[in-house]
């Protein structure tokens, strides 16, 4: 039986459009890496210690279809690409900062579970 909780518990405009992608192993810390401003792969594969090359690819790929990164080719020689955020990838910093201070705040009680 549906009660009137079960039908607004999820709030129609959010529960579908929320950047779970920033809960993957990698695309948090491929946000915080860029902050500072563009990078090459091989620049990111540096702090993203343990990261396969396969991975990275799929993961900043991934990031640039839902619109956090843009992808620069320059026509060179060797060529070269560099990975920026976006304004909208931008935004997502705050929030991440808001969700590592809980986490350093909740310490102890996470390592418990």
């Amino acid at each position: 039986m549906t009660t009137p909780l079960d039908a607004d518990m999820f709030d129609p405009d959010c529960s579908h459009r929320m950047p779970i992608r920033v809960g993957d192993k990698w695309s948090g810390m491929v946000l915080r890496c860029l902050a500072e401003g563009p990078r090459r792969f091989g620049e990111l594969k540096v702090p993203l210690k343990g990261v396969t090359s396969k991975v990275l690819t799929e993961t900043l790929r991934a990031m640039e279809r839902d619109g956090w990164i843009d992808r620069t080719a320059y026509q060179e020689n060797p060529p070269r690409v560099e990975y920026a955020l976006t304004e909208f990838g931008r935004s997502l910093l705050g929030p991440m900062d808001v969700a590592c201070d809980w986490a350093r705040e909740h310490l102890d009680e996470l390592r418990r579970y």
